[in-house]
């Protein structure tokens, strides 16, 4: 497996989803990942994205997007109407994650969501020791100009799904530039988190 941090989501994901079903990527941003997956899994591909440079670029790609702040919901979409949908590195950068991810679940048969840990040491440490917001490779940002407007913890998303009736399936982590299955001592260890999701019946 890639162990690049850049690219592990992505690998992951093009390993989860098999060939020829539905998938609806939620920030689908400039397309690549389903440019990639119409290509060589033969998959039905939606994307959804707010920025129009990365509109533009979907459309260059031949990638069906459709251009809407998720935040604002998915009343366009069915029930069920999808095999996968993929949230990719949006979670925290909305303003009503709980709403998007139970639109989620109720378009898609099956969810795939990541994230960055802010309960990973690294960030509890830089909070404790200088009393500041931290800046690192894997959260390059200054608090006032941060993308990321609800910071919370892998075991947060564990106690939301719990709460929800949201069934997580598999689980991976990034962690001292590896990637592995998730483990329960991650909400500690893990730079970032990848989780795929069910609702429970």
């Amino acid at each position: 497996m890639n162990n690049n941090k850049r690219n592990w989501q992505d690998e992951i994901i093009e390993n989860e989803i098999p060939e020829g079903v539905s998938v609806l990527d939620l920030g689908c941003g400039n397309g690549d990942l389903l440019e990639r997956l119409i290509r060589d899994k033969d998959i039905k591909a939606q994307g959804v994205e707010l920025d129009t440079e990365a509109v533009f670029s979907c459309v260059e790609r031949d990638v069906p997007v459709f251009q809407t702040n998720l935040d604002e919901g998915l009343r366009g979409f069915s029930d069920q109407s999808f095999d996968y949908v993929i949230l990719e590195e949006t979670l925290q950068t909305l303003h009503r994650p709980i709403e998007v991810l139970k639109e989620m679940l109720r378009v898609g048969k099956c969810g795939i969501v990541s994230f960055p840990n802010f309960g990973y040491w690294r960030v509890r440490f830089n909070l404790f020791s200088k009393g500041r917001m931290p800046v690192t490779d894997w959260l390059p940002y200054q608090w006032h100009n941060s993308p990321n407007i609800h910071l919370f913890t892998l075991q947060d998303f564990k106690n939301w799904a719990n709460e929800a009736g949201v069934h997580i399936i598999k689980g991976y982590a990034f962690a001292g530039q590896k990637v592995k299955s998730l483990s329960p001592k991650d909400n500690l260890f893990a730079e970032e988190a990848l989780l795929v999701v069910q609702k429970q019946k």
